[in-house]
């Protein structure tokens, strides 16, 4: 059995074959998936979704690109929903900063701020938070260490910055198809020391596409790619890898 822990099957990319998407995932032996919080607009077919499939779940949150619409009293109605079971994804993402130097600060100080907020959100709601970073591991790890997650959280789309592993005994490790790609040695080399316990997986589909698919849509079933390259990279069986990250997902997201 695998876990995705981050998919966002509520996607335009997906309406047309959800169904079969789905179907797919579930014949490779994905048996749980993952709709992260992004866009509030999106959260209504999220929360669908997942009420229409045992297989899926969702998570309540705001990405750092849509902090506009950020809207705490509506993450709050839609996380009271049996199948929310995360806050996220939340954090910082610097990628796309403007260049003027004074609207660059005040566009990090306002991600800063709705990051801080999401995270007392999840304290508030006793869930785990499924964190963004980009270019911004520094200040993502001084909010993530002054202001504690009491149920912790996953990293999503880990970064392979070595200092965010001093985290490690909060937080798990989202690994997903950029492993797989042929630039990414830092990452590879990363890897054997995030300990396993600490390791789950997750596509970011439509996103993230890893090999043989590069370039294409990203869909739930691709996760046993991801699989395969970790079981090959950490010297382990490809079922056993299955289990432990499976395992991993499961305490963290409480999930049966």
């Amino acid at each position: 059995m695998i876990v995705d822990t981050h998919t966002h099957l509520d996607h335009k990319k997906f309406i047309e074959d959800l169904e079969e998407v789905i179907e797919r995932a579930l014949e490779a032996g994905v048996k749980r998936m993952i709709i992260p919080g992004a866009d509030p607009k999106d959260l209504p077919r999220a929360k669908e979704i997942a009420n229409s499939y045992e297989e899926v779940f969702f998570a309540v949150g705001v990405h750092p690109y849509d902090i506009d619409s950020y809207d705490r009293q509506l993450l709050e109605e839609f996380a009271q929903d049996p199948k929310c079971i995360a806050v996220g994804e939340c954090g910082l993402d610097y990628y796309r900063l403007p260049k003027d130097s004074k609207e660059k600060e005040k566009v990090k100080e306002q991600q800063k701020k709705v990051f801080i907020d999401q995270i007392d959100l999840a304290n508030k709601l006793n869930k785990p938070l499924i964190v963004h970073i980009r270019e911004a591991s520094k200040d993502a790890k001084e909010i993530l260490n002054t202001y504690p997650v009491l149920k912790g959280g996953v990293l999503h789309c880990f970064n392979a910055n070595e200092g965010l592993l001093e985290l490690k005994d909060r937080f798990y490790y989202g690994i997903g198809g950029v492993v797989t790609f042929k630039n990414a040695k830092k990452l590879i080399n990363v890897i054997p020391k995030i300990p396993l316990n600490r390791i789950v997986l997750e596509t970011d589909a439509p996103y993230l596409t890893p090999e043989p698919y590069r370039g294409k849509r990203n869909e739930p079933a691709y996760t046993t790619f991801i699989a395969k390259k970790l079981s090959e990279l950490l010297n382990i069986e490809y079922d056993q890898l299955c289990d432990l990250t499976t395992q991993n997902a499961k305490e963290l997201f409480d999930l049966g």
